[in-house]
C-alpha cells in the first residue's frame, strides 16, 4: 500500500486522504497511519508544487551546474556534496556518472547573483576543481509535469 500512496502523491501532492483511501479502497485511518509511518521514516520529506516559474513577473534565474570535485579520505565525494548543499542558492545535488561528479541546480535573482556565487562561494571550496555552468533558459517539463500547453504545440509539415 506505501507503494501505491508514494505514487498518487508524486503525481498530485494535494490529492486529499479521502480519495486515496478510495482509489486504493482501504479506510482513512489506514492511509492515515501509512502516510505518518512514511513520514515518520523520512521516505516522504515534503511536498511542493510545481509551478511554471515563465508566468510570475519575478521569476527566478536558474542555473544548472556541473562540478568535478576531489573525492575526500574517509568521506569520499559525500562531504563536498554537503557542504555544497548547505548553500540557500542551491535546490538540488546530485551525484552523477560521466565527466562531473556532481550535478546542481540552484537559483538567484539574476545571472550575475549566480556567477557571483560560482566564482566567490562555489569554486573557492576545498576539493572543487573545475565547475560548468548552464543557465536554463526555458523549461518544458518538471517532475512529470508538461509547463507548456500541448495544444500551442503545431508540428511543421514536411513538404514533399
Amino acid at each position: 500500500m506505501e507503494k501505491e500512496i508514494i505514487n498518487l502523491l508524486r503525481e498530485n501532492a494535494r490529492i486529499s486522504v479521502k480519495e486515496i483511501a478510495a482509489r486504493l479502497e482501504v479506510t482513512v485511518n489506514d492511509v492515515n497511519t501509512a502516510i505518518k509511518s512514511l513520514e515518520q521514516r523520512q521516505i516522504i520529506r515534503g511536498y511542493k508544487a510545481v509551478i511554471n516559474e515563465e508566468e510570475l513577473e519575478d521569476a527566478l534565474v536558474k542555473a544548472i551546474i556541473e562540478v568535478r570535485i576531489t573525492p575526500q579520505r574517509e568521506g569520499g565525494f559525500d562531504r563536498v556534496a554537503r557542504n555544497i548543499a548547505a548553500f540557500n542558492e542551491v535546490t538540488d545535488v546530485y551525484l552523477i556518472s560521466g565527466g562531473y561528479d556532481l550535478k546542481l541546480e540552484i537559483q538567484g535573482n539574476s545571472l550575475r547573483e549566480i556567477a557571483m556565487f560560482v566564482a566567490s562561494r562555489l569554486a573557492t571550496i576545498d576539493g572543487v576543481i573545475s565547475t560548468a555552468t548552464h543557465f536554463v533558459l526555458k523549461k518544458y517539463k518538471e517532475s512529470g509535469t508538461l509547463l507548456e500547453n500541448e495544444d500551442e504545440y503545431e508540428r511543421l509539415r514536411i513538404a514533399p
